[in-house]
């Protein structure tokens, strides 16, 4: 896996790589291009975590996703993800390739 300093180069050699969409997170599913995917649609094939040094609101994960049907993308979300709002078995998955 390659390192990167901070989550613009992260998500720019991401792209470069092909992995060129945007995917957001709700609270039973991700969503791209208006596709929804549940936890079994889709794998994290890469993680790269942030640590803010002096601001807490600098903490990020970084994720290089690619769907069953071969859609790939990015979803960069903050640490603060809990199972408040999201179904359990998405908050676990995204849950383990945090750590």
């Amino acid at each position: 896996m390659i390192a990167y300093d901070t989550v613009t180069e992260a998500v720019n050699g991401l792209k470069q790589r092909g992995f060129t969409l945007d995917f957001n997170l709700t609270e039973n599913c991700l969503v791209c291009q208006e596709q929804k995917f549940n936890v079994n649609d889709f794998e994290i094939v890469e993680v790269y975590r942030f640590e803010g040094n002096t601001d807490p609101a600098d903490e990020a994960v970084v994720y290089a996703v690619q769907s069953i049907d071969g859609i790939k993308g990015i979803l960069v979300s903050g640490y603060g993800i809990s199972a408040e709002g999201m179904s359990m078995e998405m908050a676990r998955k995204l849950q383990m390739h945090r750590s």
